[in-house]
Parts: C-alpha cells; structure tokens; sequence
C-alpha cells in the first residue's frame, strides 16, 4: 500500500514524464541492454530502432504516474502487456533490474530535479506496479502449463507443412516435437515464435496470430513477406529459410483479442492486409460452432495477387445462415476484374459501411497496418458504434490510436 506522500510526488511528476518519458526510456533501455545484452533474446529488436518501444514504455509510464491511485484503472492494458509479457517468457526475476535501470534514467535525464524524495517515491510505486504485473503473469504461466497438452514457456515444433497463399503470405503448419497434441486456444489468439539467424548473436521471438480453428495436431500461423524492411528479418527468415523438417521454439497461445463465443450478438470482422489472419481463426470458429450467428466479413486488400484465403472465407461463409462478405480492392488487376474476384474498389468507406445497414449495437473486430485500424474505428464511432462494442489487434507495443494521424490501407 502506497502512502499518500509517495501517491502525491509520483501524481506531481506525472506532467514531466509526459515531456520528459521518450528521452527517459531510450536512456533507459540503452543502458539496459549494455549492462544486460541477455535481455536481448526477449526484446524485439526492430521496434527498439523503430522507438515503438520506447513510446509505448514512455506512454506506461505516464499512465501508472496519472492513476497511481486507481491501479485498477489500469488492469485492462495490465493485462494486454502481461498477455505479451509471458508469451516471451517474461519472468519476475526481470523486474528488479528494469527497475534500477528505469530509476536511474530518471534520475540521470533529470538531473536536479530529480530528488532524493522524487526517486525513493518512484522505487516505492515502481515496486507495486511490478507486483501488479508479476501477479497476473504468475496467474497465466499457471493456465498456460496447467490446460491440458500445456507447457510454461518454449517448446520445439516442428514445420510439417509450409503453403503459399498469395505472392506476400505463405502459412506454416507446426506440430508439437515431441508427438503430443496442440492445446485448446481462443479465435484470436497469437503465438511466439522463437529462432535463431545466422549470423546475428541474439534470438529473435516474434509474434503471430494463429490464423485457422482450433485442431489438436497442428498451430498454423501464416506471415507476410517484408520485402525491403529490416524489421521483417524474422518474417522474412522463415519464407525463405524455414522449411519442412526444421523446428522452431513456440509459446503457448496468448492474447485478449478473442471471439466472445459465448453469446450469439451479431458480429463484424473487419480486416486490412495480413491482419486477416485472427479473423480467420474467428470466422471459421463461428462457422464451426456458431453456424446460425449473424456475421459479416469484411477485408482489404491491394489486388487478389495478395489476398490470401479467399477460398476458405468463401468456404466458411457457404457453411453459415447469416453471412456475408465485402472484399474490397485497393487497385485491382484486369484479371480481378474480369473474375468479379471483389465487391468494392478503392478504400472501406462509410457510405459502404452505411449501405451494408450495419448493426451498432454488434461487435466490432478490426486488425490491420495501424492507419487502417485508426481509419475504421474513427469511421465505427461516427456510425454510433460504442467504444466498448469495438476490439482491435495491435502487433508489437501498445500505442495510443489516436495519435495516430495517417488513414490508409496498405
């Protein structure tokens, strides 16, 4: 328990951590991973040059300082970073030293301003916040090794099948090494994949949703080609390196990006890109339990060259009683044209939205490049769509999606 001196001082420097937290946080994890290069097999390297990661740490920060008082206004995005927090293995021995690396960038950014009093209030309230996440992450290390065909961290599975989907998008079907069977996830829910590269030093661990129903033999997550993008080194490693035979390290599935299966409201899964990949899992779940729910299906792409699983959406709709899908393309081909392989040309509009009469009052699923997400949630709210009826998926550090200024689609 928090005194009220030490609430006091932290909820005061909350308006310096706001000008002060991005130069704060790149201090903090250069010093880190000087002092602690092991740290990075866990982090993710991209967004560390990227300064994603800095942000979104910066942007914790500022939350915790903000509501110190009211921790449990904070649960909700506790539990998404703790979600990410264990599907890379994240353990509570890390704790203490990100701690001492994160007083001390206070404390050497601020300099004077940073007083005694000022850094024992932030290591007091540092210390509860960790305990806060420790606490729920225990909680999931525990269902994650407890369900059954479970495991608590890594474990070896091996490629049994590799399938192109389009020209970006190619799946990898993974089974379990040691013969036994896939635990039981959520239409939704992600995977990390943990490998090594030649040539660099540290593990790499990336995330991917898993993009079909539940099976009990085989994982299959299915990942976009990075062409000319240094952060797509782990995406891009296993198109052209990984095949059938080689193993690779997963976690067990994670995330609360998930299909509500257990009500039958009528649902939108809105997807731009590779982001149709949680949709997917979601859709054929529904076709599979829920034939009768009312769903829509609606996707982006930039031509039918690089829209992966037509097919299977088709199939799945064909299967339920109230469905149906919007496929819309960006620039499509002669040959797109010629097959009426689309429905719309150009971007996801409001007046498409508009004339699809779509329900406010249903449940909302978007997944895509963040200025496609940011573009459909703001048109959702000026529909009338609640904000709580909206769910998204956000690869990598959480970020506020309303400092997001751009709203196309890739």
């Amino acid at each position: 328990m928090l005194s009220s001196s030490t609430i006091q001082i932290v909820k005061s420097t909350a308006p310096v951590l706001a000008v002060k937290g991005e130069e704060i946080t790149t201090h903090f994890y250069k010093t880190l991973f000087t002092n602690h290069p092991e740290l990075l097999n866990i982090f993710n390297h991209a967004n560390q040059k990227k300064g994603r990661q800095q942000t979104a740490l910066a942007n914790t920060i500022y939350a915790a300082a903000a509501y110190i008082d009211q921790l449990e206004v904070l649960l909700p995005a506790v539990k998404q970073i703790a979600h990410k927090h264990r599907s890379l293995a994240v353990k509570p021995e890390h704790y203490p030293i990100v701690g001492d690396h994160l007083l001390k960038a206070i404390k050497e950014v601020l300099g004077d301003a940073a007083t005694s009093e000022i850094i024992e209030a932030w290591g007091e309230a540092y210390g509860v916040i960790a305990d806060v996440f420790i606490s729920v992450e225990k909680e999931m290390y525990e269902t994650a090794l407890q369900q059954m065909d479970g495991w608590e961290d890594f474990k070896k599975f091996e490629v049994v099948e590799k399938v192109v989907e389009s020209e970006l998008i190619t799946s990898f079907y993974l089974k379990p090494s040691d013969g036994s069977a896939v635990p039981s996830f959520f239409p939704g829910q992600y995977i990390t994949i943990r490998l090594s590269i030649p040539g660099e030093k540290n593990l790499f661990n990336r995330q991917y949703s898993l993009s079909d129903s539940f099976n009990d033999e085989v994982f299959r997550i299915s990942v976009k080609k990075e062409f000319g993008d240094p952060s797509g080194a782990v995406s891009n490693y296993l198109h052209e390196h990984v095949e059938i035979g080689d193993t690779v390290d997963v976690t067990a599935p994670a995330g609360d990006f998930i299909l509500k299966t257990n009500q039958d409201t009528p649902v939108y899964l809105i997807s731009g890109g590779v982001g149709i990949t949680p949709m997917l899992s979601m859709l054929k779940t529904i076709a599979k339990e829920q034939p009768s729910r009312q769903t829509t299906f609606i996707h982006a792409a930039k031509n039918g060259s690089v829209h992966a699983f037509k097919d299977e959406v088709g199939e799945s709709i064909e299967k339920m009683e109230n469905a149906k899908k919007l496929f819309v393309y960006e620039n499509p081909s002669d040959e797109d044209i010629r097959l009426g392989a689309f429905h719309e040309q150009g971007y996801i509009t409001e007046n498409m939205l508009k004339a699809m009469n779509i329900d406010k009052d249903a449940l909302y699923y978007v997944c895509g490049p963040v200025p496609f997400m940011k573009f459909i949630i703001t048109m959702l709210g000026i529909l009338g769509v609640a904000e709580e009826n909206i769910n998204f998926e956000f690869f990598g550090p959480s970020i506020d999606m309303k400092k997001e200024e751009e709203a196309s689609i890739k």
